[in-house]
């Protein structure tokens, strides 16, 4: 198990942060953005992860086993996004403090090496208080954390030449030490533990077409895309079953598994459960070939 701890339950299920390598972690401060906070202040999960990008600028890029592996062809690409906010109110024109680290792991079957990981967190916290008439401020608090799973492969070679079992690069050890049994990527469709379902899996009655603006500079439509998507259906389900739509999304959880470009269409497949008095959507977003493209689910709070 990853640094020896058991997983530790946000709302999703994640490992908990570990201790980093002093040339594995950044601090870094970031300026938000209005729409990353509710209108009362609350730090939106989708708003986490901008948080990495100091990390991967100021550690990653500069670390001699990153560096070696891209040389060789050898990326760690984003897999599966486990994020969590905070209740606590946060001033969206003061500066948000990111604490981002990473460490390697592998899972294995027996005693065979199956994949290798660059598992990575980050913890966001902001200055306590909120805009409006009588505006209010205090000292800096947790507001969301995050917990992204990257699997090494070979990107550019043949498909059976791209997975990964061994790091053999100066910088990173052959094998890590640490073992992450990684979870299936179709348990990111699944509901929570203790949650019951509320209706059957259907269809969101809107179909959605991909253009430029959703995609990066990683040549295909952006991993937050999906969630935005997601979330979009799911609160399309909320009033369709007439579910109160004063909520905000608490917690997201999506593991990804093929891209999508400009030009293709999905379609959203969800169902709703229920969990402690709170209700959440969990299903996939379906590609044009009728195959998931992602799963995900989302847990929804006042």
């Amino acid at each position: 198990m990853l640094a020896g701890c058991k997983l530790r339950r946000m709302s999703f299920p994640a490992p908990p942060i570990p201790q980093f390598p002093d040339d594995q972690v950044a601090i870094t401060e970031n300026l938000l953005r209005y729409e990353d906070c509710t209108q009362d202040g609350r730090l939106i999960p989708i708003a986490i992860p901008p948080s990495l990008g100091g990390l991967w600028q100021s550690v990653v890029r500069h670390h001699p086993g990153a560096r070696n592996a891209v040389a060789a062809g050898i990326v760690p690409i984003l897999t599966r996004l486990t994020l969590s906010s905070e209740d606590q109110p946060i001033r969206v024109d003061r500066p948000v403090e990111g604490r981002a680290g990473f460490v390697l792991a592998h899972d294995r079957e027996g005693d065979e090496i199956t994949r290798l990981y660059m598992n990575v967190w980050s913890e966001v916290r902001g200055t306590s208080g909120r805009l409006g008439p009588r505006p209010s401020e205090g000292s800096r608090v947790l507001a969301g954390r995050l917990f992204a799973e990257h699997v090494f492969t070979r990107l550019f070679a043949p498909p059976d030449q791209r997975k990964i079992t061994r790091l053999d690069v100066a910088g990173y050890p052959a094998i890590p030490e640490l073992h992450y049994p990684a979870p299936a990527p179709q348990t990111a469709q699944e509901a929570p533990d203790g949650a019951r379902w509320l209706d059957e899996l259907a269809s969101d009655a809107t179909e959605i077409v991909f253009g430029l603006d959703q995609t990066d500079a990683n040549q295909h439509v952006n991993s937050l895309v999906y969630i935005r998507t997601f979330l979009d259906a799911a609160q399309r389900r909320l009033h369709a079953r007439g579910h109160a739509l004063n909520v905000r999304s608490r917690a997201v959880d999506i593991a990804y598994r093929k891209p999508c470009f400009a030009g293709d269409r999905v379609r959203t497949q969800l169902r709703l459960f229920a969990l402690d008095g709170q209700v959440g959507a969990a299903g996939y977003i379906e590609g044009p070939d009728g195959k998931p493209r992602c799963y995900a689910r989302v847990v929804f709070g006042p």
